[in-house]
């Protein structure tokens, strides 16, 4: 892994050189295809003292790069006395071993860099299980490399002597410890899912998006939530719900959540399901996304393959392009209006539009309310109480001993009051059992 927390100890942060090579297959490029590596190397600590890009038609087995550029690289690394070197692509554990032993240096790649970020940002103990897990996934494959960096891993397996290298023992317990945390994991998942679903009455909102899109800023903006809010990649690892409470009446319950990037690891996708739960359950999910960014339509569609790997593709969603008030000329914003058109332009930072934004919400959850009349006695308190508790009551009306209410109910009241032979009517027609 980076070293980042001992480079800054010293007082001296690692100088790295960012490395690209753009395929034929690969994400629209932009001015500055490595802006993204950039900003992920800020994140993990490093100085960044040279680029290098490259165009291929398809990556060379044995060093990715060609061998001109290689030795190209070669010159920069020792030119710009740099520690490593970071590949904005995955490399395989014999390109990494190959490339470290023509450049003399270390040599990491895009998902070592994120998994070291979220390693560093890890807060709670699920967060911290979730990362290990994904470092191991990660590892196992790469462990003749790694060996000596295994004892790091955190809660992991144990610290072996300087001249140790049994790598089928290293093997054995990275094995048994991956089994373990999964097991872990598994049962904070099924917690996390009886948890959500015991929320069952009120309904959810979660946020999704790239990462740094300004979902905590956004959140801040409509519940006063007080999350961290920095301009980091990755600064939200640990979900947050909070009660949004619409200026229009009614409420949700709204959720942040880990940010999503392009060729996120798998690993991370699978080891943060618990986390993602609560975007699983959700009646609604906000796509929120960076609108003055350049890359914003590749974003979106970064976030979509990770929707679709949690099997939420077809879940419903609403893209909100935020940062509306940091774009240089309204035609772009126009541009992706245009591209598509269930979508709301706000600026969660100076509050601009958030009202259009809650009303648009409140008629996507409408579909799951419906206007009746519900009669009860008067002397039923867990039923009023039920009801004052999960509806929005409009009117009441006394007739001796019954009283009649109107009220926006959620559907999945329902079975509740019909289990409590509640008579509930809408649009003068008496609800029955399905």
């Amino acid at each position: 892994m980076i070293e980042t927390n001992l480079s800054q100890r010293s007082g001296r942060r690692e100088r790295a050189i960012l490395v690209g090579v753009i395929l034929p297959q690969a994400h629209p490029v932009t001015d500055d295809p490595l802006d993204e590596l950039r900003g992920l190397a800020k994140t993990a600590g490093l100085h960044v003292v040279g680029t290098l890009l490259q165009k291929r038609q398809q990556i060379d087995i044995a060093t990715y790069i060609g061998s001109g550029k290689l030795d190209e690289l070669k010159e920069l690394v020792e030119a710009q006395e740099a520690d490593v070197v970071v590949f904005d692509n995955d490399l395989g554990p014999a390109q990494t071993r190959n490339l470290e032993k023509h450049l003399e240096i270390k040599v990491v790649d895009r998902t070592e860099v994120i998994l070291d970020i979220f390693a560093t940002h890890a807060q709670t103990h699920e967060a911290h299980l979730q990362v290990e897990l994904a470092q191991l996934e990660y590892a196992m494959p790469r462990l003749k490399r790694m060996w000596t960096h295994l004892s790091r891993y955190k809660g992991g397996i144990g610290v072996r002597g300087p001249g140790e290298k049994q790598l089928e023992e290293d093997r054995r317990l990275v094995g048994h410890r991956i089994q373990e945390l999964k097991a872990k994991l598994a049962k904070i998942q099924a917690r996390k899912e009886r948890e959500v679903a015991s929320r069952g009455d009120m309904p959810t909102v979660s946020l999704v998006g790239y990462t740094n899109a300004g979902k905590s800023t956004l959140m801040n903006a409509l519940t006063e939530a007080g999350v961290l809010v920095e301009n980091k990649l990755f600064a939200t690892l640990d979900t947050r719900t909070r009660r949004w409470r619409f200026r229009g009446g009614g409420e949700s319950l709204l959720s942040d959540t880990v940010g999503f990037i392009r060729d996120l690891p798998h690993a991370l996708v699978a080891s943060f399901k618990a986390t993602l739960e609560e975007a699983r359950q959700a009646d609604l999910l906000l796509h929120v996304v960076d609108a003055s960014s350049p890359e914003a339509e590749a974003q979106i569609q970064a976030v979509k393959s990770v929707l679709a790997e949690l099997g939420l593709e077809n879940h419903p969603t609403l893209l909100v392009l935020n940062k509306s008030d940091k774009i240089p000329d309204r035609s772009y914003l126009d541009v992706l209006k245009a591209h598509h058109a269930e979508s709301v332009d706000i600026s969660a930072a100076r509050g601009e539009g958030l009202d259009r934004l809650e009303a648009v919400v409140r008629d996507a959850l409408s579909d799951r309310a419906l206007d009746a009349e519900v009669e009860t006695g008067v002397g039923d308190g867990r039923i009023l109480a039920y009801l004052a508790q999960h509806a929005q009551i409009h009117d009441r009306t006394y007739d001796d001993d019954r009283v009649r209410l109107q009220c926006r109910l959620p559907r999945r009241c329902l079975d509740y009051l019909f289990e409590h032979g509640v008579d509930v009517r809408s649009n003068g027609q008496r609800l029955h059992a399905s």
